[in-house]
């Protein structure tokens, strides 16, 4: 701003002395003071730079943040089935998510989650997990802040679950993968609509943490909220997470949920284990999941994994993912991800080979 408040003095100085000197014999030292007159200009330009200073101040909070992120996908599918009920199918598919954060005394945060993508274009992008429709949708709005020592989170589409800890290291490929290693509806459980949830997290490396979720058309009602409980525990080298939900459906079918995950590290891989029951009008239902991770392979890192596709009775077929993929960076802000799985079905098994590039900026 020095620089700019030159460039304006200095016109304005030879524009006052130019007049003085032209009109000399009409002019008395004591009817024009120089010094006087830059003084005013300099007052002038200093009232510009405040609230230049203060537009540029204001425009922008300092705390607030915006990161990008790019997935694309390219693969086929064999035994997807098409309009014939057979066949293989070719696609390329893409999400762009845009998340916005800002704090306000430094210890709280409120998030904006901004996507879009093309998952329904082709079967490759719904495998793979990836959002649908091209217009740029409101995700969930969250704000966290601190309560005593805990952590507090509310918001709209906001997770139960996102003050819980798991004890999973694995980096699943596909969405047909059960996520947070086979406790997604536990340890991973989502929300109804408006959401509360408080976690704590001990010196010792235990945490606890509870929340409950509700539609937005009644809080804490006769509509269908969810509940949940979680415990965790983790070390140097191996963690374990527990967790209990409730979901009273609305309609009086409460469905409860409890879910189990582990990670147990070595010096060159670590697995990972979850389990996950469920009980609703007295039938039971279960699945499970075992991964393995080893993350230096070359430049990049390898993930395998076996599951069951769904929470299944004893009654019912069970049917397995398989799943194996190879992770690599480019660079910083780039990393490309080639995959293989084989998912079982009661007609033909699928198989998919995708390469997946991720984009982060």
């Amino acid at each position: 701003m020095k620089l700019f408040k030159s460039l304006l003095v200095a016109p304005a100085s030879l524009g006052l002395l130019a007049p003085m000197a032209a009109t000399a014999n009409e002019v008395t030292i004591n009817d024009f003071n120089a010094a006087e007159e830059i003084a005013v200009t300099n007052s002038r330009v200093d009232g510009l730079e405040a609230r230049l200073n203060n537009f540029e101040a204001g425009s922008f909070s300092e705390t607030t943040t915006a990161s990008f992120s790019v997935d694309t996908v390219l693969g086929a599918i064999d035994g997807n089935g098409n309009a014939a009920g057979e066949g293989e199918e070719t696609g390329f598919d893409f999400q762009f998510n845009i998340g916005l954060s800002t704090s306000f005394t430094g210890e709280d945060s409120l998030d904006i989650a901004i996507d879009n993508g093309s998952a329904t274009l082709s079967p490759i992008g719904s495998k793979m997990g990836f959002d649908s429709g091209t217009s740029l949708v409101v995700d969930g709005v969250t704000y966290s802040f601190p309560v005593g020592g805990a952590t507090m989170v509310v918001g709209d589409s906001t997770d139960v679950s996102a003050t819980f800890t798991g004890a999973c290291t694995y980096s699943a490929f596909t969405d047909a993968t059960p996520d947070d290693c086979g406790t997604g509806n536990s340890l991973g459980v989502g929300g109804k609509g408006v959401t509360a949830t408080l976690g704590y997290a001990f010196d010792s490396g235990f945490s606890i943490a509870g929340g409950i979720s509700s539609p937005q058309s009644e809080i804490v009602g006769d509509a269908a909220d969810v509940y949940g409980l979680n415990a965790a525990y983790s070390a140097d080298s191996y963690g374990v997470a527990l967790a209990y939900v409730t979901d009273d459906g609305g309609t009086g079918a409460e469905t409860t949920i409890w879910g189990l995950n582990g990670y147990y590290t070595f010096d060159l891989a670590s697995v990972s284990v979850g389990y996950e029951t469920s009980e609703s009008g007295g039938t039971d239902k279960s699945g499970y999941f075992v991964g393995l991770s080893f993350p230096e392979v070359g430049p990049g890192s390898v993930n395998v994994a076996a599951a069951t596709t769904a929470l299944t009775a004893d009654a019912d077929p069970e049917y397995l993912i398989y799943e194996a993929s190879y992770s690599y960076p480019v660079n910083d802000a780039m990393t490309i991800t080639p995959g293989i799985f084989i998912e079982e079905t009661s007609g033909d098994d699928l198989t998919g080979v995708a390469v997946k590039t991720s984009f982060s900026f």
